[in-house]
């Protein structure tokens, strides 16, 4: 019955979400109305296009599970409209009250609608890196927000998390066993993935991408990222994926659009030192093989230049 969940909720949409494509669920500020992805975990599927004032900043994934003893929210929202939307939905799945929201970083996706959660009582669990970025850059992500969602911006705070842990969390409740963990360095400073190991399934965060180019910044370390991978992430053995955006899916995809793309730029850009070549003609190393992936054009050159600063003293 799992595996026909999973199947159902792929086939409820397309395999790539184009930028091009228009909100699908315009009665609701959100995205996409939440599909249950296995049993009692359910995930309302954000945009793949960059944050916008049409998808409101719901560019990742908003999941949540029902316990059978209270609800847990992975991901507040851009904005504390998107956290009272997503609420309604959770309404009209369970009467269960929403006990814990999980940020799986410390970017306004997954923080900014902390406001209204805090508001409703709920505690908001988030590694103590991700807060402390959080914490450091909260004008700037408020900001930025604002300037895009307009309207959609009111009512929001930045509010951090009033948890935090190193390692992991683990959760018992109602009937779920759920491992907050933080696998190890990654995309972002204090990414989280959310495991449930009896149903195999991760809530990967911004571990794992497929259907969009995996953003590098200044401060990640592509080769602690496959690491990660290698040690941690893939011997979990998941048999499903709900990534940090686009459709759920299995380990041999997202292992495909991130380990494999991390690996080979890396080898394209070793290449290009190894030939003495220069950061400005870094940016333009050949990553055709990724380029139907949402956001290529964003950020395949911004990729290669931030991974020659990286490899060029390794």
């Amino acid at each position: 019955m799992i595996r026909k969940a999973l199947a159902c909720a792929l086939l409820a949409a397309p395999a790539f979400a184009s930028e091009d494509i228009a909100d699908q669920y315009p009665q609701s500020v959100l995205y996409e109305k939440p599909v249950e992805v296995i049993p009692h975990v359910y995930s309302a599927i954000g945009a793949t296009a960059p944050p916008t004032y049409e998808n409101a900043g719901h560019n990742n994934n908003l999941s949540f599970i029902v316990t059978g003893d209270g609800v847990i929210v992975v991901n507040a929202g851009a904005n504390a409209k998107l956290a009272e939307a997503l609420h309604q939905e959770i309404k009209a799945v369970t009467d269960q009250p929403v006990r814990l929201v999980i940020n799986e970083n410390g970017q306004g996706h997954a923080m900014l609608g902390n406001s209204y959660w805090a508001a409703q009582g709920v505690d908001i669990l988030a590694h103590a890196d991700a807060k402390a970025v959080f914490e450091d850059n909260a004008f700037q992500i408020l900001s930025g927000m604002q300037r895009y969602a307009r309207e959609n911006s009111e009512g929001t705070e930045a509010v951090g998390p009033n948890l935090t842990f190193e390692d992991r969390y683990d959760i018992e409740m109602g009937d779920m066993t759920i491992e907050v963990l933080h696998l190890g360095p990654a995309h972002s400073e204090g990414d989280i993935s959310v495991w449930l190991p009896e149903q195999k399934l991760i809530i990967a965060g911004d571990v794992a991408f497929h259907e969009r180019m995996p953003p590098i910044f200044s401060e990640t370390c592509t080769s602690c990222w496959i690491e990660t991978w290698n040690e941690a992430f893939e011997p979990l053995g998941a048999l499903y994926v709900i990534p940090g955006h686009g459709h759920p899916t299995n380990v041999a995809q997202v292992r495909r659009y991130t380990h494999d793309y991390l690996v080979y730029l890396r080898g394209k850009i070793g290449e290009h030192l190894d030939n003495g070549g220069s950061l400005d003609d870094a940016y333009y190393v050949d990553q055709s093989p990724y380029a139907h992936l949402d956001t290529y054009e964003e950020l395949a050159t911004k990729n290669a230049g931030v991974v020659y600063t990286e490899m060029e003293f390794e």
